[in-house]
This record gives structure tokens, sequence and C-alpha cells, in this order.
């Protein structure tokens, strides 16, 4: 069973996108180019929507 977790290992701010990225098996820069674009077109949803990710997806070795 495969679980979303933020990643340890793939990360560049808190691991959001390098978690989505191992949970739906595709790489990690091509998310990160996609909300970079995103994030260009509507700064503040964007950012809010990182923001509580980084905090409600648990990280990769915490246990809930």
């Amino acid at each position: 069973m495969r679980r979303l977790y933020r990643s340890e290992t793939n990360k560049m701010v808190a691991g959001v996108l390098g978690g989505l990225g191992e949970y739906f098996r595709i790489d990690p820069t091509i998310l990160r180019l996609l909300f970079v674009v995103v994030l260009f077109m509507s700064f503040f949803t964007v950012a809010i929507i990182y923001l509580v990710a980084a905090v409600i997806i648990p990280a990769e070795g915490e246990i809930r």
C-alpha cells in the first residue's frame, strides 16, 4: 500500500513535491517546474496550498 509522505531524501524546501513525485511515480523535477509556472500565475493561492500541504502531509519517517 502506497502512502503519501513528504520526502526526506528528495526535497528542496519541505519535501512536498518530492513526496508527490514518489507517490505518483513521476520525476519531482516536472512537478517543481509546473509548480513554478502555476506559482507565477497565482502566487497567493499556490503558496497557501503548499504551506498547508507541508503542515498536513507527514514526513517520510513519521508515524501517524
